[in-house]
């Protein structure tokens, strides 16, 4: 994590002051149903409590003790007793460290979600009204690069759309399966602690208890989690790469807000660049570059080894604060992205009709052409419209005119019609039903 691409609110989920505040919560919590099962003193617990609760958890003090003990939890443990007094003997009562760690990392990974899932819902209304906004812009559709058939700017930010409403959902599931609670003890078998306890923990944190720890929760969970994540990056990716393209000089149909006082470039005064998006592309990278290490924690030694631990200890963090830093870029982008209709419309006739080949195509083979000869004939045009530079327009239909295997099958008026762009549109709306619903 580094200032230039986090966000307060996240970064604060991960900060010292944070995890040791869960920590104990996790610890007096504990403590408390131990008291109700008659395992250990109900003053104790409620000194605990009280003591723990109003203190400030002194970060470098921790530090200090953890120089000495190479333990992190124990050394937190030991500035605990420092607050509370002898009662905090009855603290971590048959707990292993992995039950206030692995709690710990499921909180946080649970409240990251929940910032995340807002980021995406942000996203989600930014293009849903750029959408509708841009649901009859005509422009050009391409395959490969090149130009195929009319589209809408406003199809394009609909696919979008429907690719995070996709990735919301993911994330929904993945926030429920790595939420999960483990106050289980050695190895994972309750010998030392009540598995009470664990749903009693589990409810106060709003988890659940995990099915079978074995001292640590399974980690394909989080390998789940971070591939979700992972698969949210590509996609953000995949729509700030479109920006990126469209933006480029000889196709200019979109652009990057470009604010008063900004500069694209310390030596031409008059470049205007894509940074956002391609600052958006390279944190995605970062973020599926953290999937790998989370599947491969998946494969720990017996009931427990600690090679997971300072893996999740930096993609934890630097994932999510990442992937909300890159979605919050997204947005602002999506919000004040410059569209440019007319020149989508000048690109559009830049081939002078060609890409309405396919409607000739299909006119010819209902007209009693065998598919391969009426392709033969359509493709002998176009390659010459396509050959040509400068003006084109017309010269297409000119062409299919001027073609006797053509025009015996096709007259000049129904030739003509097939240049009418707006055909292409005609199920924009039902394609925004399936998106948007009935509303939009």
């Amino acid at each position: 994590m580094i200032p230039r691409y986090s966000r307060p609110e996240m970064v604060a989920i991960w900060s010292p002051e944070t995890k040791f505040r869960i920590w104990f919560e996790i610890e007096a919590h504990a403590t408390t149903q131990l008291a109700n099962l008659g395992v250990v003193p109900k003053e104790a617990a409620e000194t605990i409590w009280d003591k723990g609760s109003k203190a400030t958890f002194d970060v470098a003090r921790i530090d200090e003790i953890e120089a000495t003990t190479k333990h992190d939890v124990i050394a937190f443990l030991t500035h605990l007793s420092e607050i509370v007094g002898p009662e905090a003997r009855f603290v971590h009562q048959g707990m292993t460290s992995s039950d206030v760690l692995d709690t710990t990392l499921a909180v946080q990974l649970a409240r990251a979600s929940d910032i995340l899932l807002a980021d995406i819902d942000t996203l989600l209304a930014a293009l849903k009204r750029r959408a509708k906004e841009h649901k009859y812009s005509i422009t050009i559709g391409r395959s490969h690069g090149i130009h195929a058939e009319p589209t809408t700017f406003g199809i394009k930010l609909a696919q979008a759309y429907a690719e995070f409403a996709r990735a919301r959902e993911r994330l929904v599931n993945a926030r429920r399966e790595i939420a999960t609670c483990a106050i289980s003890g050695a190895i994972g078998t309750f010998a030392n602690i009540d598995p009470s306890v664990e749903a009693y923990v589990a409810d106060k944190l709003g988890l659940v208890p995990e099915t079978v720890s074995t001292q640590v929760i399974p980690r394909d969970r989080h390998a789940m989690f971070f591939a979700t994540l992972g698969v949210i990056a590509s996609s953000a990716e995949r729509l700030a790469t479109e920006i990126r393209h469209l933006q480029r000089t000889e196709v200019l149909e979109a652009e990057e807000f470009f604010s008063p006082g900004q500069k694209g470039s310390s030596a031409m005064p008059h470049k205007r660049n894509p940074v956002l998006s391609e600052n958006v592309t390279g944190l995605s990278r970062l973020v599926r570059g953290m999937v790998t290490p989370a599947l491969e924690d998946v494969a720990l030694w017996h009931e427990r080894d600690i090679s997971h631990s300072s893996v999740e200890r930096m993609i934890g963090p630097d994932a999510t604060v990442t992937l909300d830093f890159a979605l919050a870029r997204l947005t602002g982008l999506i919000d004040k992205l410059l569209v440019y209709p007319d020149a989508m419309k000048r690109n559009l006739d830049l081939l002078g009709g060609l890409h309405n080949s396919q409607r000739v195509l299909l006119a010819l083979t209902q007209a009693g052409m065998s598919r391969e000869a009426a392709y033969a004939a359509v493709q002998r045009n176009a390659m010459k419209v396509w050959e040509m530079r400068g003006d084109r327009a017309g010269k297409f239909a000119s062409l299919l005119k001027a073609d006797p295997e053509v025009s015996q099958n096709l007259s000049p008026a129904e030739i003509d019609a097939m240049f009418d762009d707006f055909y292409h549109l005609k199920h924009v709306d039902a394609i925004f039903e399936r998106v948007f619903g009935p509303d939009l």
